[in-house]
């Protein structure tokens, strides 16, 4: 069972890439408009020494941007919740910024930071940590209030009461947030690449091959990209499982053993 349940994404995996060739072939679709898997894969070969030091600017941008996005919202949900003024005021203002597109926001932040690493960074954060504020807000709120009164009661300070009760209660919560963000971060990345930025990466990488129309190239861009987007999700799933384990543990099954002395008044 376990080795099917590990099987399962890889079929998943080769069914896309099965279905994928099978609809280059039977409706001939020319290789300008969809490349095979083959001529895909190919580029990327021919192309892995500067697809690979692209990837690396935007997987620094991507982790960098996930892992500020992440603190300043967990922090800011934690400071929302014991204050109540701040969330009153704060709650509303960050339902505002996400009211307003990702690439509006990077015209104003050209002007504020430049074209650097800073205003890909601020993008990034702005997809990671609204999602992480909401979790943790909500993991906050569902705390069954008896548990931290009887914490209280034998002597626990607020410190002890945030370790042992406050903080176990949002990680679930959280890593919902922090699988999402994962997922997202290297878009923020890509679009920060693309609208505010003037270094290298895998966001201007694609826009390059587009004006060349090399199609195989591009799509070859996309694979790595979603290669580093899966990545950072089932890292956060394993992380997820090392940090609550009580979620995956299962109850050890007892087994009834016949016993091995026969009781002397039973009939048989």
């Amino acid at each position: 069972m376990r080795t099917l349940r590990l099987a399962t994404p890889l079929l998943a995996v080769l069914l896309v890439l099965a279905i994928w060739q099978l609809a280059v072939t039977l409706l001939h679709i020319p290789p300008y408009v969809l490349p095979s898997p083959g001529k895909t894969w190919q580029a990327l070969l021919d192309d892995w020494p500067n697809i690979s030091t692209l990837a690396g600017h935007t997987l620094y941008e991507t982790i960098v941007g996930f892992l500020t996005g992440t603190a300043v919202g967990f922090l800011l949900a934690v400071t929302m919740a014991h204050l109540k003024a701040a969330h009153r005021i704060l709650y509303p203002i960050l339902i505002a910024t996400q009211a307003v597109p990702i690439v509006a926001i990077a015209a104003p932040l050209v002007i504020l930071l430049g074209y650097g690493l800073a205003p890909k960074l601020v993008i990034v954060g702005l997809i990671v940590f609204f999602p992480v504020v909401v979790n943790v807000l909500d993991g906050l709120a569902g705390i069954d209030t008896g548990m931290v009164n009887l914490a209280r009661s034998m002597g626990a300070g607020p410190a002890k009461i945030f370790l042992l009760i406050r903080l176990p209660a949002t990680l679930t919560p959280l890593f919902s947030a922090l699988k999402l963000g994962a997922a997202y971060a290297v878009t923020g990345a890509v679009i920060g690449e693309w609208t505010a930025s003037i270094t290298p990466g895998l966001g201007k990488d694609l826009l390059l091959k587009n004006s060349r129309l090399d199609t195989a190239g591009v799509y070859a861009d996309v694979l790595v990209l979603t290669a580093i987007g899966l990545g950072g999700f089932l890292l956060m799933t394993l992380l997820e499982r090392l940090a609550t384990p009580w979620r995956t543990r299962g109850t050890a099954r007892r087994r009834l053993r016949p016993s091995t002395t026969s009781d002397p008044k039973d009939p048989r």
